[in-house]
């Protein structure tokens, strides 16, 4: 398995358009407590704001994903993305108005584009081959990296040494630029009638809500390291190293993420979807777990770098548990709930360590948020195999008029075969 399927025209003009879509994501919550940091309060305005911003992420990303139609998805995201940098330049260009003003342009901001990441995946393994899916997932997954890394240092640049709003500016740029690059790409993907049928009729919110061991522990693979970007001032604080290490420790966090997704692209990794997914969270929680425990400059960079390797793993098994899950004409949606999920998750880890960051130390907060998100793991790997299980037996109830029941069909053994293969997990 190579990366040479995803290497075309089509998957670079996908990579900026991503780019003009993401960016902006990335710099928001930290683009919004720079606009506000100067007024009285301004630091815990800032948190607010930047809660509206995810709070309209996540009502935005499955309502919106929901009704992205497959073969036309083009106009839906450019609306979306386009009132998206709306919002955005409301916010730069009206940095001084009053907060309740300011959290609404937030929320729109959040909401308007939240199925873009949905979309544009889906968008991303139209433009391969099917055998280059894990490649193309990969791909993108290096491409985030490379945002989360770029986008802190650019927020602060700009907001210190130009002015606080620029930011904002340059996120409302960067979106609506990626509205233009939606029409170098194809206007859909493509949907098989049956596939699009078994979903039909109203049927999609079941289809999503069946497949939430899925979304349980995706956003548990974010959110683990999410806990130790949110804690770990206050942690360098603790062991009396300087919070000024903490962008260049967050930076090979960002670093190794990159890094553990161009090495997953690189082959088949054997073992079920789900259990390697629980493989690399456990590892990743023990990771996280050194960071609370160790001392020392290095050996924190080290946990983190390999912890961002074993993480972006995770979350790639997560979509390609995705696939697997969904019909082709759902995935779309179901990549904007995991999205959705994610920032649940990122969220509620956030706010389980501020919560304790007032009653206990910095290392105590991280092993808590350790111990949840294990047990998010646990919770989303049992139903994973609840689900596989009831799916390989409504594989082998397959019968046809006619036949006798508890006979097999003709050709209904390789179906059941396919289906207890597909439930598993395989690729």
């Amino acid at each position: 398995m190579t990366y040479r399927d995803v290497a075309s025209a089509q998957v670079l003009v996908w990579a900026c358009t991503s780019v003009g879509a993401r960016m902006p994501v990335a710099m928001a919550p930290l683009a919004l407590v720079f606009l506000v940091r100067e007024r009285p309060g301004g630091y815990a305005l800032g948190a607010v704001l930047a809660a509206a911003y995810v709070i309209g992420e996540i009502v935005g990303a499955p309502v919106l994903g929901m009704r992205l139609p497959p073969e036309c998805a083009r106009l839906h995201l450019a609306v979306g993305l386009a009132t998206g940098a709306f919002g955005f330049a409301g916010l730069g260009v009206f940095p001084d108005a009053p907060s309740l003003v300011l959290g609404a342009f937030a929320f729109l901001a959040g909401a308007a584009p939240a199925a873009a990441t949905g979309g544009l995946r889906a968008l991303l393994t139209e433009l391969v081959p099917e055998r280059a899916v894990a490649q193309a997932l990969s791909t993108e997954s290096m491409l985030n990296s490379v945002i989360w890394a770029i986008s802190p240092a650019a927020v602060a640049g700009l907001a210190l040494q130009v002015a606080p709003h620029v930011p904002l500016l340059l996120a409302a740029a960067l979106m609506a630029a990626s509205v233009a690059g939606l029409w170098l790409l194809p206007a859909g993907w493509k949907v098989d009638d049956s596939a699009a049928g078994a979903w039909s009729g109203g049927s999609l919110p079941r289809l999503l809500l069946g497949a939430w061991p899925v979304y349980v522990t995706g956003a548990a693979s974010l959110s683990l390291l999410g806990l130790a970007e949110l804690v770990l001032p206050a942690l360098l604080e603790q062991r009396g190293i300087p919070v000024g290490w903490s962008g260049p420790l967050l930076t090979g966090l960002a670093v190794g993420g990159g890094l553990g997704a161009f090495l997953y692209g690189l082959r088949t990794w054997p073992g079920l979807l789900r259990t390697r997914s629980a493989v690399l969270m456990c590892g990743t929680s023990v990771c996280v777990t050194l960071i609370a425990l160790i001392p020392n400059t290095a050996g924190i960079a080290t946990a983190l770098a390999v912890g961002g390797l074993l993480q972006s793993g995770a979350l790639l098994t997560r979509n390609l548990a995705l696939r697997d899950a969904l019909p082709p004409g759902a995935l779309a949606a179901g990549y904007s709930v995991m999205y959705a999920a994610a920032g649940a998750g990122y969220a509620a880890t956030g706010s389980l360590a501020g919560a304790l960051l007032k009653v206990t130390v910095p290392s105590t907060a991280v092993l808590a948020g350790v111990a949840l998100t294990l047990t998010l793991t646990g919770v989303g790997w049992w139903g994973e195999v609840r689900r596989a299980g009831s799916s390989a037996r409504g594989a082998d109830a397959v019968v046809v008029p006619g036949s006798v029941v508890g006979e097999t069909a003709p050709g209904a053994e390789g179906a059941a075969i396919g289906g207890r293969c597909d439930a598993e997990g395989r690729l």
